[in-house]
């Protein structure tokens, strides 16, 4: 049976991933050591989602194995070989204020941990597909310097410009604007795939994503928008708001419909593809829309202070440009609305971490 090996599994894509993928009837290899409690301490943990992967999914084989790891990369990927239909990277220090505070271990996982990937694939499975998560942070802050309107709501891009019907397109230059060092680093990995593609001819393919987020997420205080959010209205938790009169906007696209459209590419892998990916047009909000609805489908007010300073090259609006993806997928159908994800992240919310007794009376 073919095998595709998934990083970051226990994540919020990769978790997704493992069960999609398991669904189309391949053997999933999953890798991930939970960095992410390391990053963002016991409350980002996903032990509790490798748990459910190992007890749900027929055919999942866990590696506790660290990316940057050369000789058990090796070793797993020696032992697997041709098998291996796919590679889909999701594994990644995903954090601005955590990079900057270790920019060595940022660097690390998410430049060198890509490059040793990429070698792996091109020693042991050169045939198959293989999937970078990438980030529209590798343009920086130049979606900054859009025409923006500011609404009572949220910042909006002037009805003039070109993007403003479908979002931003992947003809965005990531030159001269500011990154964040974590921006950096995804774009190093981010170039990299794309050469190994054009230079080495594997079939390798970027998503630059928005936000994504699901019930699986993790969310904690530096990363993780929607869930986080819920978590806070659910359980009392306070909550902060850096900047833009709390009116930034994102796009916001579900784990599975971000699974869904992988998949398209395992199965008809290009060259070098570069894809921007999010909610769209179809599923975005400001932070202030999406305080009001968290607080609309929980019943319960957050407890939320506003801040001036933004984060360091934070984006003011961000919306996807989907219309390269759809042209070359054009089977691909998003099925969640902000709506539909919200109501998901609540119910996860409570089951996960349930109200205190105040906030239930």
């Amino acid at each position: 049976m073919s095998v595709a090996i998934v990083t970051g599994s226990s994540g919020l894509v990769g978790s997704s991933m493992v069960e999609r993928l398991s669904e189309e009837g391949l053997d999933v290899v999953g890798i991930d050591n939970d960095m992410r409690r390391d990053f963002f301490g016991e409350e980002a943990s996903t032990a509790w989602n490798m748990r459910h992967l190992q007890s749900r999914i027929a055919g999942y084989t866990h590696y506790d194995i660290d990316i940057r790891d050369r000789a058990g990369m090796a070793a797993l990927f020696r032992r697997y070989g041709a098998s291996i239909a796919g590679v889909v990277h999701c594994a990644a220090q995903p954090s601005h204020d955590w990079a900057a505070r270790d920019p060595f271990t940022d660097f690390s996982v998410n430049a060198e941990g890509t490059l040793l990937l990429l070698e792996m694939v091109r020693a042991h499975a050169p045939e198959a597909a293989f999937v970078f998560l990438s980030t529209n942070k590798v343009y920086g802050d130049r979606p900054n310097d859009l025409p923006l309107v500011e609404t009572e709501t949220r910042w909006e891009l002037d009805r003039s410009h070109p993007y403003f019907e479908h979002g931003i397109d992947e003809t965005m230059s990531i030159d001269a604007s500011k990154h964040s060092l974590f921006g950096v680093s995804k774009a190093a990995a981010d170039l990299m795939v794309q050469e190994y593609g054009r230079y080495f001819g594997l079939k390798t393919a970027c998503l630059r994503c928005g936000c994504l987020t699901g019930p699986a997420h993790s969310g904690a205080q530096l990363h993780g928008f929607l869930s986080y959010l819920m978590r806070c209205v659910e359980t009392g938790l306070p909550y902060t708001v850096f900047g833009y009169k709390a009116k930034q906007v994102r796009d916001n696209i579900h784990s599975r419909d971000l699974a869904d459209a992988i998949w398209h590419i395992v199965q008809s892998p290009p060259t070098g593809a570069v894809y921007n990916m999010g909610g769209g047009r179809r599923s975005n909000c400001s932070m202030l829309e999406a305080i009001e609805l968290a607080q609309e489908v929980s019943g319960h007010d957050l407890d939320w202070e506003y801040r001036e300073d933004n984060r360091s090259g934070d984006h003011v609006w961000w919306i996807s440009d989907l219309r390269r993806f759809e042209a070359d997928y054009p089977a691909w159908r998003p099925r969640y609305d902000l709506e539909t994800i919200m109501l998901e992240l609540h119910h996860a919310q409570r089951q996960r971490h349930p109200a205190p007794a105040a906030l239930r009376a």
